[in-house]
């Protein structure tokens, strides 16, 4: 009766760990007495399974760990990955480099609680977009050994804030400047970085916090996917970063959306722009074997 009930319980056990997890609003860090939350996906099966942390964008001033990151979040439960959707502090309460340092929190905090939901930590991958993208290219860039991972993804990664900055200025035709003065009117854009011009200093501080400018050889693989008529984040940054990489003899791929303007969202509409959601979990696969 003994072996029976023991065999019960493990049967049971493992049935537990089989099942999927979603888990929403898990507090993983508490700067300043205020608690940053993620939401939690596991796959079916006992794991431990490659995972990755996703960075929503907003401009530095809006968004949530469910903003315009969904159709990222269903490409990786489909590939049959672990994820944990992270919010950070926003403008104009919080500015640089706080929302990196919430970044980084949440990669100590995946790395400590990787047991706990079955996860392979030497297959993490770090991925943001727009504004959650240049937060994880500069942490790629600064990392440490608590805060490395062995690859990382950035959709339309504004890396070279500086340069963006300046196209915005002299070509304001090539953007949708009412969203971008809209993020610049509450503490986003340049003011994030405590910019309130592009004077000599101004362009100064941008250019010393552009993630470009950190690159060094012995980094981990980058994946960057851009959109080639992004009206928000212009398209050379990412052929730039990925050039900046490869000749310190780092590894970095680059997938192009041709006509894809910002946001991963609207490359929905168009079946020609979804090459990205097959060719993302082949290179993490790639990458992280």
């Amino acid at each position: 009766m003994r072996k029976l009930i023991l065999f019960a319980a493990l049967l049971v056990t493992s049935l537990q760990t089989a099942a999927a997890l979603d888990k929403n609003d898990v507090e993983y860090s508490r700067p300043n007495g205020k608690p940053l939350l993620l939401d939690i996906h596991t796959p079916e099966g006992p794991g431990p399974f490659p995972a990755a942390i996703v960075v929503h964008g907003g401009g530095f001033d809006q968004g949530t760990k469910r903003s315009y990151v969904p159709p990222l979040l269903e490409v990786l439960t489909k590939a049959n990955y672990a994820w944990f959707s992270i919010d950070y502090r926003l403008a104009p309460e919080a500015h640089f480099p706080q929302p990196v340092e919430d970044v980084n929190n949440a990669v100590r905090w995946v790395k400590e609680h990787a047991a706990e939901y079955h996860i392979n930590p030497a297959k993490l991958a770090l991925i943001g977009e727009s504004a959650g993208a240049y937060l994880t290219t500069y942490a790629v860039t600064h990392d440490t050994p608590d805060t490395h991972v062995p690859a990382s993804v950035h959709f339309y990664a504004p890396s070279n804030y500086r340069l963006l900055a300046e196209l915005r200025r002299d070509h304001p035709e090539r953007f949708e400047m009412t969203s971008a003065n809209r993020h610049l009117a509450n503490g986003g854009g340049i003011r994030f970085f405590q910019v309130q011009q592009l004077d000599a200093a101004g362009i100064a501080t941008l250019n010393k916090v552009s993630p470009i400018t950190s690159v060094h050889k012995g980094m981990a693989p980058m994946l960057l996917i851009h959109g080639t008529l992004d009206d928000q984040v212009a398209y050379e940054l990412s052929p730039a970063l990925c050039s900046a990489m490869t000749k310190l003899g780092n590894k970095c791929d680059l997938i192009t959306i041709e006509g894809g303007k910002h946001g991963m969202g609207g490359w929905d509409k168009a079946p020609e722009m979804q090459h990205w959601k097959q060719e993302l979990p082949a290179w993490l696969n790639k990458t992280l074997r």
